[in-house]
């Protein structure tokens, strides 16, 4: 059964990102006066054309790097293991059987396997991976490795999960099961999602918001609310109100290319 969530505009603030700037050596602006509201439940897809910032805003929320100027701030305070990463590529330890790369953020934090096994083999489990749970890196798939590194970003149930671009080496057929099987994970985890796309079908599958950003510099130039219910299913991809959202979105990331050029 889905996780039942609050509607848009009455769910609680977890994160606000406020007139964030952020500006590398040479004056390369890659983020010009940021704001986003991320509430608790949310599935925000930051869509957009490259060097529109989409990635540097995830860092700066995941502490990576800090704003030039503008601040960032976690309702209640940021806790340990309130905040988990999937990066575009697995990034898994090579030399590490697979339950052995999710138990990692436990193992940052002090606490040893036997500690932590249930939680761990639950998260392989629900990825489908629990079989391979001695496995290394070298033998699975690519789309079975990003569902390790999905599994280690939920492995501590974290509030908020951030992914980037975290579907954009796979195939179309992976892409799509995956993207389903995100959203049954972020159900039973019960965590709010910020996910950099450039694609607008995907935005649009995943999303309840998508945030549009353009580039030069990297800005927020519109916001579009996805209204369809989960769960979403692929009868979903087909029925005309999936087809009217993907040409909202695509009529606005095309403004937002020109207003980059």
């Amino acid at each position: 059964m889905p996780l039942k969530r609050a509607p848009l505009g009455e769910r609680p603030e977890l994160l606000k990102m406020t007139h964030i700037n952020k500006t590398f050596r040479g004056n390369v602006i890659a983020l010009n006066d940021m704001n986003l509201t991320v509430n608790q439940g949310d599935f925000i897809s930051l869509l957009g054309p490259s060097g529109c910032g989409k990635s540097t805003a995830l860092r700066l929320i995941a502490g990576l790097m800090h704003p030039t100027s503008g601040s960032i701030t976690w309702q209640g305070g940021q806790g340990e293991g309130d905040l988990g990463v999937v990066f575009q590529e697995p990034t898994l330890m090579p030399w590490a059987r697979i339950k052995d790369n999710v138990w990692l953020p436990y193992r940052l934090r002090g606490k040893t396997y036997g500690q932590v096994k249930d939680e761990v083999l639950a998260a392989l489990k629900l990825v489908g991976l629990e079989k391979f749970q001695n496995a290394y890196p070298r033998e699975l798939s690519g789309g079975m490795k990003m569902r390790v590194s999905i599994a280690r970003a939920m492995v501590t149930k974290p509030r908020l999960i951030l992914m980037d671009e975290p579907f954009a080496a796979l195939d179309e057929i992976s892409r799509h099961k995956l993207n389903n099987d995100l959203l049954a994970l972020r159900d039973a985890v019960g965590c709010t999602v910020v996910f950099v796309t450039h694609s607008v079908f995907e935005s649009v599958f995943l999303s309840d918001r998508i945030v549009v950003m353009a580039a030069r510099p990297g800005r927020v130039i519109r916001e579009l609310e996805v209204a369809a219910p989960y769960p979403r299913t692929e009868g979903f991809r087909t029925s005309p109100e999936y087809t009217a959202y993907a040409r909202e979105a695509s009529d606005a990331l095309h403004y937002a290319m020109e207003a980059a050029a």
